[in-house]
């Protein structure tokens, strides 16, 4: 019987976690569930929650969990449908952001029988280094893509992937940046403990070049 392997990447805002499990993903054939592309999309509909989520995510305060935790079943729910239990695994990018979106997921995961096979990358960097990639990132006013301030990454003028013009991410400001990185002290890290607790958690060094960082999660995940 195939059990899905579920990863759960954790990380500072800047850290990087969004282009390692990229990488993983295309790696190891993982399906991508990424709490704020879920919840960009979701701002995009025009009734009330969207509009809020809107606004909210463009303050840097985080959406409360129930609202996660519906996106989360929506897709979990569509991957059963689809998938069964016959594919690699899953991985969860930047959620749970607090403890009782953890105990939301661990439900979760148990209730749709996927909760054997669970690894929590924490991909840990600094605040001061967290700080200093988000004000210098970009973003790809073509495509979309998110561009760090990492590697060769600082020297593009031009967006990689459709040469699109390059520009500050709209809630990149210095006070949204200190309040998510706040967030994170308040609320992710009891999540971070409750990991480990648990015997779940896996530290790798962020503060390395992108290639050392997916090398060093595919070394620890054997």
């Amino acid at each position: 019987m195939n059990i899905p392997q579920i990863f759960i990447f954790l990380g500072r805002a800047g850290s990087g976690k969004g282009t390692q499990a990229e990488l993983l993903v295309k790696k190891l054939g993982l399906i991508y569930i990424g709490s704020g592309e879920l919840l960009r999309a979701r701002a995009e509909t025009k009734d009330f929650t969207g509009q809020k989520t809107a606004v909210t995510l463009n303050s840097g305060a985080l959406c409360p969990s129930t609202l996660i935790f519906m996106l989360w079943i929506n897709r979990l729910e569509e991957i059963k449908q689809k998938q069964g239990d016959d594919f690699p695994g899953i991985i969860f990018d930047g959620s749970p952001r607090q403890l009782d979106e953890a105990l939301l997921l661990d439900e979760a995961l148990r209730w749709y029988e996927w909760d054997k096979n669970i690894k929590v990358l924490l991909i840990d960097i600094s605040r001061q280094e967290a700080f200093s990639r988000l004000t210098k990132r970009r973003i790809c006013q073509g495509c979309g893509q998110v561009i760090p301030y990492v590697g060769h990454y600082k020297n593009i003028e031009k967006c990689d992937k459709c040469g699109g013009e390059l520009d500050v991410r709209a809630d990149d400001t210095k006070e949204a940046i200190n309040l998510r990185l706040d967030l994170f002290e308040q609320e992710v890290q009891p999540v971070v403990e409750f990991y480990e607790k648990k015997g779940l958690l896996v530290k790798i060094n962020g503060e390395q070049s992108i290639e050392d960082v997916h090398k060093e999660i595919l070394e620890k995940i054997k």
